[in-house]
């Protein structure tokens, strides 16, 4: 019992000179400096938390103001072109049964397609 006891006063008696030890290499100055380096650190970061976090209530709030309108307007575009599509259709048929009909109603030069325009729909 007494032999453990007295390791126990050593081994002790080492830690704490090990712990003084340590503690001469620490500079305390330098302890204090970094500690309030990351408290600017924390200050800064939570200061950009708190405003990209009202912006991103803020974007929520505008997407769901003009949600609806993008929704109707392409409803309404999609209708459009539908639309536009069918008198496109209509057209041609038309000008091919004036073609047939009277062949010389159109120059030479009309007979090829006037609308250069890219298809938007296919992949480029």
């Amino acid at each position: 019992m007494e032999k453990t006891s007295e390791t126990e006063t050593v081994s002790r008696a080492v830690s704490e000179e090990i712990s003084e030890q340590f503690k001469t290499l620490i500079n305390h100055e330098d302890l204090n400096k970094l500690n309030h380096l990351q408290n600017l650190i924390l200050g800064r970061l939570q200061d950009g938390n708190a405003v990209l976090s009202h912006f991103n209530d803020y974007s929520e709030q505008c997407f769901a103001e003009v949600s609806s309108d993008f929704s109707r307007n392409t409803r309404l575009l999609k209708s459009m072109k539908s639309d536009l599509e069918y008198i496109f259709q209509k057209l041609r048929s038309m000008k091919a049964k004036i073609m047939a009909t009277y062949p010389d109603a159109f120059p030479d030069n009309s007979t090829t397609i006037l609308d250069q325009r890219p298809d938007l729909e296919l992949p480029q």
